[in-house]
Protein backbone atom coordinates (compact mmCIF):
# COMPACT_ATOMS: atom_id res chain seq x y z
CA UNK A 1 0.00 0.00 0.00
CA UNK A 2 3.17 2.29 0.13
CA UNK A 3 2.61 3.22 -3.62
CA UNK A 4 -1.17 4.50 -2.84
CA UNK A 5 -0.10 6.54 0.08
CA UNK A 6 2.78 8.08 -2.31
CA UNK A 7 -0.05 8.44 -4.76
CA UNK A 8 -2.36 10.18 -2.54
CA UNK A 9 0.72 12.77 -1.17
CA UNK A 10 1.70 13.59 -4.66
CA UNK A 11 -2.38 13.99 -5.60
CA UNK A 12 -2.48 16.17 -2.36
CA UNK A 13 0.69 18.38 -3.19
CA UNK A 14 -0.99 18.92 -7.28
CA UNK A 15 -3.96 20.10 -5.77
CA UNK A 16 -2.63 22.43 -3.17
CA UNK A 17 0.10 24.27 -5.67
CA UNK A 18 -3.09 24.47 -7.74
CA UNK A 19 -4.55 26.02 -4.95
CA UNK A 20 -1.93 28.15 -4.13
CA UNK A 21 -1.31 29.43 -7.66
CA UNK A 22 -4.63 30.03 -8.78
CA UNK A 23 -3.98 27.57 -11.88
CA UNK A 24 -6.76 24.51 -12.89
CA UNK A 25 -5.60 21.30 -10.68
CA UNK A 26 -5.42 19.42 -14.07
CA UNK A 27 -3.09 22.07 -15.50
CA UNK A 28 -0.87 21.71 -12.81
CA UNK A 29 -1.03 17.57 -13.41
CA UNK A 30 -0.19 17.48 -16.66
CA UNK A 31 2.72 19.89 -15.18
CA UNK A 32 3.93 17.30 -13.18
CA UNK A 33 3.68 14.83 -15.94
CA UNK A 34 5.73 16.87 -18.59
CA UNK A 35 8.28 17.35 -15.81
CA UNK A 36 8.72 13.27 -14.60
CA UNK A 37 8.73 12.58 -18.57
CA UNK A 38 11.74 15.41 -19.16
CA UNK A 39 13.50 15.28 -15.74
CA UNK A 40 15.06 12.02 -14.53
CA UNK A 41 15.29 13.44 -11.03
CA UNK A 42 11.64 13.99 -11.09
CA UNK A 43 9.24 10.71 -9.68
CA UNK A 44 7.15 9.64 -12.18
CA UNK A 45 3.22 10.58 -11.54
CA UNK A 46 1.49 7.27 -10.96
CA UNK A 47 -2.20 6.30 -12.57
CA UNK A 48 -3.24 6.50 -8.96
CA UNK A 49 -1.92 10.24 -8.94
CA UNK A 50 -3.86 11.04 -12.25
CA UNK A 51 -7.03 9.37 -10.89
CA UNK A 52 -7.49 10.88 -8.13
CA UNK A 53 -6.49 14.51 -9.66
CA UNK A 54 -8.83 14.24 -12.45
CA UNK A 55 -11.80 12.69 -10.27
CA UNK A 56 -11.26 15.97 -7.79
CA UNK A 57 -11.26 18.14 -10.93
CA UNK A 58 -14.49 16.05 -11.98
CA UNK A 59 -16.74 17.08 -8.75
CA UNK A 60 -14.44 19.81 -7.32
CA UNK A 61 -17.87 22.11 -7.29
CA UNK A 62 -19.65 19.79 -5.17
CA UNK A 63 -16.58 18.55 -2.80
CA UNK A 64 -16.33 22.17 -2.21
CA UNK A 65 -20.05 22.75 -1.60
CA UNK A 66 -20.03 19.25 1.01
CA UNK A 67 -16.99 21.36 2.89
CA UNK A 68 -18.25 24.22 3.47
CA UNK A 69 -21.54 22.79 4.28
CA UNK A 70 -20.27 20.83 6.89
CA UNK A 71 -16.77 22.38 8.37
CA UNK A 72 -18.80 23.83 11.38
CA UNK A 73 -17.35 27.82 12.11
CA UNK A 74 -14.86 27.23 8.73
CA UNK A 75 -16.15 29.06 5.60
CA UNK A 76 -13.84 27.32 2.57
CA UNK A 77 -11.75 30.36 2.08
CA UNK A 78 -11.21 31.02 5.86
CA UNK A 79 -9.67 27.05 6.01
CA UNK A 80 -5.49 26.59 5.89
CA UNK A 81 -5.23 25.71 2.39
CA UNK A 82 -3.13 22.48 3.39
CA UNK A 83 -6.31 21.02 5.46
CA UNK A 84 -8.53 22.68 2.32
CA UNK A 85 -7.15 20.48 -0.04
CA UNK A 86 -6.76 17.29 2.09
CA UNK A 87 -10.10 17.27 2.44
CA UNK A 88 -10.86 17.99 -1.16
CA UNK A 89 -9.00 14.66 -1.72
CA UNK A 90 -10.34 12.99 0.99
CA UNK A 91 -13.95 13.73 0.08
CA UNK A 92 -13.59 12.82 -3.53
CA UNK A 93 -11.95 9.54 -2.08
CA UNK A 94 -14.26 8.65 0.62
CA UNK A 95 -17.06 9.17 -1.53
CA UNK A 96 -16.65 8.46 -5.04
CA UNK A 97 -14.07 5.50 -5.11
CA UNK A 98 -15.37 2.27 -3.97
CA UNK A 99 -12.57 0.42 -3.77
CA UNK A 100 -10.63 1.98 -1.02
CA UNK A 101 -11.84 1.77 2.46
CA UNK A 102 -13.47 4.34 4.19
CA UNK A 103 -11.12 4.07 6.96
CA UNK A 104 -8.00 3.68 5.01
CA UNK A 105 -9.25 7.22 3.65
CA UNK A 106 -9.26 8.93 6.71
CA UNK A 107 -6.41 7.32 8.33
CA UNK A 108 -4.18 8.83 5.23
CA UNK A 109 -5.80 12.09 5.44
CA UNK A 110 -5.08 12.31 9.22
CA UNK A 111 -1.66 11.23 8.26
CA UNK A 112 -1.23 14.06 5.67
CA UNK A 113 -2.43 16.27 8.26
CA UNK A 114 0.16 15.51 10.36
CA UNK A 115 2.86 15.75 8.36
CA UNK A 116 1.86 18.39 6.26
CA UNK A 117 -0.40 21.02 8.59
CA UNK A 118 -1.01 22.10 12.62
CA UNK A 119 -1.40 20.44 15.51
CA UNK A 120 -5.01 21.02 15.25
CA UNK A 121 -5.47 19.89 11.70
CA UNK A 122 -5.68 16.26 12.15
CA UNK A 123 -8.86 16.01 14.56
CA UNK A 124 -10.27 18.80 12.28
CA UNK A 125 -9.69 16.63 9.22
CA UNK A 126 -10.80 13.45 10.81
CA UNK A 127 -13.84 14.92 11.92
CA UNK A 128 -15.09 16.42 9.10
CA UNK A 129 -14.24 13.47 7.06
CA UNK A 130 -15.78 11.48 9.55
CA UNK A 131 -19.17 13.27 8.95
CA UNK A 132 -18.89 13.25 5.32
CA UNK A 133 -18.41 9.32 5.93
CA UNK A 134 -21.75 9.19 7.77
CA UNK A 135 -23.38 11.07 5.09
CA UNK A 136 -22.35 9.00 2.28
CA UNK A 137 -24.86 7.20 0.97
CA UNK A 138 -27.42 10.00 1.03
CA UNK A 139 -24.97 12.47 -0.32
CA UNK A 140 -24.50 10.16 -2.94
CA UNK A 141 -28.11 9.40 -3.67
CA UNK A 142 -28.49 13.42 -3.79
CA UNK A 143 -26.24 13.28 -6.65
CA UNK A 144 -28.38 11.33 -9.12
Amino acid sequence: MAARNTARKRAFQILFEGDQRGVDVLTVLADWIRHSRSDTRQPPVSEYTMELVEGYAAKARRIDELIAQYAVGWTLDRMPVVDRNILRLGAYELIWVDETPDAVVLDEAVQLAKEFSTDESPSFVNGLLGRLKDLKPSLRRDEN
